[in-house]
This record gives C-alpha cells, sequence and structure tokens, in this order.
C-alpha cells in the first residue's frame, strides 16, 4: 500500500528520522475544557518543537481510556462537543497557518455512524492527517486503510504487549503514518515507570519494520520519555497531559495554556 501523498505526519516521521531526532506526541482531549483552549494548545505545542499531536474526539464508551481520560471525554460530551464542531476546530487551526501533524483518536462507533467514507472526508478536508481507531480489529482495518489512504489519511494501527509476534508483524504491516505500541496491558494512565519488557519488544519489533514505532500508556515524565525514545521513534502522552488540564481548567485560557505548554516543553526536552 502507498503511503498518503502531502501528509503532514508522515512529513513530520520522515524528517525526524533523517535528522537523527525522537519526539514527544502530546494528547489531548479535543474540546476540553473547550474548543478555543484546545486550539490554543495547539498552537502552544508547536511553537514549542511538537510535530505531532493526537486530538480525542469525546465519546460516550472509551475502549482503553482510564478514569483522567473518560473524565474529560464526559464533561466535553456533557457540553455538546460533536465530532462536526471538532472538525470546524481543526479546520480553523489549519485557517491560521496551523501546521502540525494531527491525528484524530476516534472510536469506529463515531466512524461507523457517520459513514466510514464521509467521516474519512471530512476529517481530511478539516485538516487531519491520520487516524487511530483503537477498537478497529485488524481484519476490519485491511478494508478501511485503503479507504483512508484514498482520502489522504494515514491509519495509524495499536500493537498490545500481548499481541503475538506474527500478528505483530502483520499489524506493523497495514499500519500508516507510525506504529502505536501499547506499554502495558489495561487502560491509560499515569505510571512511575515502564516494564523492561515493552522496550525489548518495540527493539524486536524494530527489526522487523521501517515504520515508526510510538510507544504510549503510562509514560508521564521526561525520564520515561528518554527511556522510551532509546528504542522508539516517539512517545505519547495523555493521562499526565490530561491531568494537567483538568487541575488547571478553572484558570484563565491564558495560564493554562502557559502550564500545559510548559509542562509538554519539560517532556522535550530530554529529545532536543
Amino acid at each position: 500500500m502507498a503511503e498518503p501523498e502531502n501528509n503532514r505526519l508522515i512529513a513530520a516521521f520522515t524528517e525526524l528520522r533523517s535528522a537523527g531526532k525522537k519526539t514527544v506526541l502530546p494528547f489531548i482531549t479535543a474540546g476540553y475544557p473547550d474548543l478555543e483552549t484546545t486550539a490554543a494548545l495547539l498552537k502552544d505545542f508547536e511553537s514549542r518543537g511538537v510535530r505531532v499531536v493526537e486530538l480525542g474526539i469525546p465519546f460516550s464508551d472509551p475502549i482503553a481510556d482510564g478514569p483522567t481520560i473518560q473524565a474529560s471525554y464526559t464533561d466535553a460530551l456533557g457540553r455538546g462537543v460533536t465530532s462536526q464542531q471538532v472538525f470546524d476546530m481543526v479546520s480553523r487551526y489549519r485557517h491560521t497557518d496551523g501546521r502540525l501533524a494531527l491525528v484524530a483518536m476516534v472510536s469506529y462507533s463515531i466512524v461507523f455512524r457517520y459513514g466510514p467514507q464521509e467521516y474519512l472526508q471530512s476529517a481530511r478536508q478539516a485538516g487531519f492527517d491520520g487516524l487511530i481507531i483503537p477498537d478497529l480489529p485488524l481484519e476490519e482495518a485491511a478494508a478501511l486503510g485503503p479507504l483512508a489512504e484514498a482520502c489522504g489519511l494515514a491509519n495509524v494501527m495499536l500493537i498490545a504487549p500481548t499481541t503475538p509476534p506474527a500478528r505483530q508483524l502483520e499489524i506493523a504491516r497495514h499500519s500508516r503514518g507510525f506504529i502505536y505500541f501499547i506499554s502495558v496491558a489495561g487502560i491509560t494512565g499515569e505510571r512511575e515507570r515502564l516494564p523492561e519488557t515493552t522496550i525489548q519488544a518495540v527493539a524486536e519489533l524494530r527489526q522487523h519494520t521501517s515504520t515508526p514505532i510510538c510507544v504510549g500508556f503510562g509514560i508521564a515524565k521526561p525520564e520515561m520519555v528518554a527511556h522510551v525514545c532509546e528504542v522508539a521513534d516517539g512517545a505519547i502522552v495523555g493521562s499526565a497531559i490530561v491531568r494537567r488540564v483538568s487541575d488547571a481548567k478553572g484558570a484563565p485560557r491564558r495560564q493554562l495554556v502557559r502550564q500545559i505548554g510548559s509542562f509538554v516543553g519539560e517532556l522535550l526536552k530530554p529529545l532536543l
């Protein structure tokens, strides 16, 4: 399968690899605490050297998200945030020269309700570069992948630590943009350390694929970013960021954005 052309996500990892660099991929919930703050966070992250951001599309029954991200989804849904509003926000970000590669973390229930073709086209037209559908089995992803590619989107797939080696290779073969390697079995959430078996598993997978590999679930501090990026191309940080958004959501927007941006800047430091 050919890579989508003119795709910021693929371009970002090509440029990073060419420069011998690794990256942090922040995850934030779209529309939490509101869509204007989400857009402001994107601008701040971009100014600090972030290349790729995952935007969680709020959903009432998240697949593997821990309580921190679940609560942010519930809050956003309670205020009526919809996929179309997220698309509109991303479109406004692009019209202000926003250059980040954006990946939607979205349940297949939402994609299915929209209609896969319509959802993919709308996501690409808004300015998304890829999507992660955590509840999409490999067998169905094989069919969705070409649809995403035709729309210019990278379909990023997940590998769990419990995924058998042969299936890992098959998933890697279908994943575009990067491979999302889940560091631990279970749900998202901050952890003190990651299992060494995860680092070993990523190093092993690296021997069998040239697709970038990013590790997520549990990464919460700069030392963990540095450790993961000894073998991976990027570290995905979600719950640690969303928790800080929750803690600061009563503050003025500018203050919240500065606090979250400062934390992301600290996460990036080991990779500079």
